[in-house]
């Protein structure tokens, strides 16, 4: 690419400070960026350059890669992360839980079973609440038994809202009207909505970097990771894949996002059970029956 400014502020950004940022992104997250990002590149970190009061990209750049500047680093992966969501995204899958997988996780947990769901890039937490708020739907006594939601994410401004649990009032339109009053307190006056509290006492976000070292071992029953790998590299979905595999119980659900595709080498581990909706083979579940139980550190 040629140099490319900014519009407010003529911060250039130079070819050179272009790829560097690419490269540094995808050795830190995974993520890939395409050839013709600069745009985004240049409206989500012309402000984080002037409030390091750094004359151009090159120089932020130098800044991020420094020991110095590992702070502004996590600030710049927040930056330029994509954080897409909205209450029940993609409501095939949500259907699917409740009719084909709940029921039976249900029955387990009164039997005393450890019950653990996973959203996987989870940004500001829409979609661990719906899950929860689906549980809670289908099994009022939830919380009486060891079920939780784990919510993950790489951006910890979004955790931060996450934890939060508060959302603009027009986030309401994506949710169905049964869980209204499962999700939200009461209307405070503040405009804003309010998840419940005891969705919160069933829900846990933590920071995950899909590239370093996961602090989740499983079994999780349920994992939701949608629309997260078609931003990454091809070598690091494939990580992504086996990773998720590998923490998915033996009859657990995997759902993914409807633009992404699972690596071919787990074809004989994973099955479709609906859209981008995968679980074990009866033929896998039935080798694989006697392996041990892992560890857990969800909660």
């Amino acid at each position: 690419m040629s140099p490319t400014a900014a519009g407010h502020g003529e911060i250039l950004l130079s070819a050179a400070a272009f790829e560097g940022i690419r490269a540094l992104l995808k050795c830190k997250t995974g993520i890939h960026l395409e050839e013709n990002s600069d745009s985004m590149i240049l409206s989500r970190l012309s402000s984080r350059v002037r409030r390091q009061r750094l004359p151009d990209f090159d120089a932020y750049l130098a800044h991020v890669r420094s020991e110095a500047g590992a702070q502004e680093l996590v600030q710049m992966i927040n930056a330029l992360t994509t954080n897409t969501t909205r209450f029940f995204r993609e409501p095939g899958h949500f259907d699917l839980l409740e009719t084909d997988v709940l029921p039976n996780l249900i029955e387990k947990a009164k039997r005393g079973a450890r019950i653990r769901l996973w959203s996987a890039a989870c940004a500001s937490g829409e979609e661990a609440y719906g899950i929860a708020a689906l549980v809670l739907q289908n099994f009022p006594d939830a919380r009486d038994f060891d079920i939780r939601i784990l919510g993950t994410d790489i951006d910890t401004h979004m955790l931060q809202r996450a934890k939060a649990g508060i959302y603009p009032k027009k986030s309401i339109s994506g949710v169905p009207d049964r869980f209204g009053d499962i999700m939200f307190e009461p209307d405070g006056g503040d405009g804003k909505l309010h998840i419940r509290q005891r969705l919160k006492d069933m829900t846990t976000f933590r920071y995950l970097n899909f590239v370093d070292p996961w602090p989740v071992r499983g079994p999780f029953q349920v994992i939701f990771c949608r629309n997260v790998a078609i931003y990454m590299a091809p070598d690091t979905q494939s990580r992504i894949w086996q990773g998720l595999e590998n923490v998915l119980d033996q009859e657990g659900a995997l759902f993914i996002g409807h633009s992404e595709r699972i690596s071919p080498d787990l074809a004989l581990q994973l099955e479709l059970f609906g859209p981008t909706s995968f679980r074990r083979p009866l033929s896998f579940i039935g080798q694989n029956a006697n392996q041990k139980e892992r560890g857990d550190v969800t909660t």
